[in-house]
């Protein structure tokens, strides 16, 4: 893929501290380290490094990266190696894509309660599968499957939902065999949704019993007993929505599509057209109206606004296993699963290294130098500081 010739960095550096300015007051300092993050992403005040190739000697110089997990332009070699681990941990069977909302009006409490929220998120709908595969009405076994929480839409505006990957099938409660289901229907979606929502707004009634919830602005009118009950009620006579089908093209399609934003949060750079005039112009795909591809064009405020709505809870995890594949247990589970469906681990999906390639002949690009940004400004007054022509000795 191309360099794209407009970046979030960009706009940051236009707006972010008039952004920041005119809305500090109800921003958190969170924010302000992601927008410095990916202003000084890839640039001289983070330093720089020469790398090698170790069979054809092509030299390359690059600057350090911020390694934020909300800059567009980090964690590819994590996710690269993320995805190749996922791909080797594959069964031998159908995959189900499974997508579980929240609906529109929880959106501003979410945001006021992210730690607790998106963490009650994954657990009300992962205790939803797994209740249900357990029912002998239904699969009548244990499931395992892996979870990525998104928080965005399309058109950058919140929209928490977790994405699931669940082999069709799971292995019975004593372990002794695996259970297919089929290939065209996994768990009733209309009962996925109704324990869901119930399971959700119980416990959300209970983090409101304990006095966890925090309401601000707006939300203040929901902090009485009274109103809050009001609003869970009007919560529970609406239909949540949960998404199950067969991902199209296989499991590994479903992979790689959440792979794009594993590691990554809210818009790419590629998806950017323009900046001018003070408004941001990107590519961005309406659902609703059949999944075309238009154009969304807003202010830089506004841009910037719909961005920071994505900063995650430092140490947040926004990647999960649950059931069989739980970290505890994963190992001994896939090892299982595979000597009952017949197949051997690893054999087609082996994982790939994580070495830098060069660009000239593929060999291995090992770094020979490192520059930091203190030495990158002190050669400034020479020209433009690159990694290059601020060499130091590195023996």
């Amino acid at each position: 893929m191309s360099r794209p010739t407009l970046e979030v960095a960009d706009i940051v550096r236009a707006a972010g501290n008039r952004f920041w300015e005119g809305h500090k007051s109800h921003l958190a300092w969170a924010h302000r380290k992601v927008l410095d993050a990916i202003v000084r992403c890839r640039t001289a005040a983070l330093g720089g490094h020469r790398d090698k190739c170790i069979r054809c000697g092509h030299l390359t110089a690059s600057y350090n990266s911020c390694r934020n997990r909300h800059c567009p332009k980090c964690q590819g070699n994590v996710r690269a190696k993320w995805l190749a681990a996922r791909s080797a941990e594959l069964l031998p069977v159908p995959y189900f894509h499974i997508v579980f909302t929240l609906p529109h009006e929880l959106s501003a409490l979410v945001l006021q309660n992210k730690r607790l929220l998106y963490d009650l998120l994954y657990r009300a709908s992962a205790a939803t599968m797994l209740e249900l595969a357990r029912d002998p009405k239904h699969l009548g076994a244990d499931i395992g499957f892996l979870g990525v929480l998104h928080t965005w839409g399309q058109n950058l505006e919140h929209h928490p939902h977790v994405h699931y990957i669940v082999p069709a099938g799971g292995l019975t409660l004593d372990g002794s065999r695996w259970i297919n289901s089929s290939r065209r229907f996994f768990l009733p979606v209309k009962r996925l949704s109704r324990v869901f929502r119930d399971d959700f707004c119980g416990q959300l009634r209970e983090l409101f019993n304990q006095d966890r919830l925090q309401f601000h602005a707006s939300l203040r009118q929901l902090a009485s007993p009274d109103a809050f009950s009001h609003f869970l009620g009007q919560l529970g006579q609406k239909d949540w929505v949960v998404y199950a089908k067969p991902p199209f093209g296989g499991a590994e399609h479903v992979l790689n599509y959440l792979a794009r934003y594993t590691h990554r949060v809210a818009i790419s750079n590629h998806r950017l057209v323009a900046f001018e005039n003070d408004r941001v112009s990107f590519r961005w795909r309406d659902y609703a109206h059949g999944g075309k591809n238009k154009v969304m064009t807003v202010s830089a405020d506004e841009f910037l606004r719909r961005f920071l709505l994505h900063v995650l809870p430092k140490g947040l995890v926004r990647i999960r296993h649950f059931g069989l594949f739980a970290n505890r247990r994963r190992e001994t589970a896939l090892s299982c699963c595979r000597q009952l469906l017949g197949t051997a681990p690893g054999t087609d999906h082996p994982e790939t290294d994580n070495l830098m390639r060069c660009p000239v002949c593929t060999g291995t690009m090992s770094v020979i130098e490192r520059v930091t940004g203190a030495q990158l400004y002190f050669c400034s007054d020479q020209g433009p500081a690159t990694p290059q022509r601020c060499s130091i000795d590195s023996s």
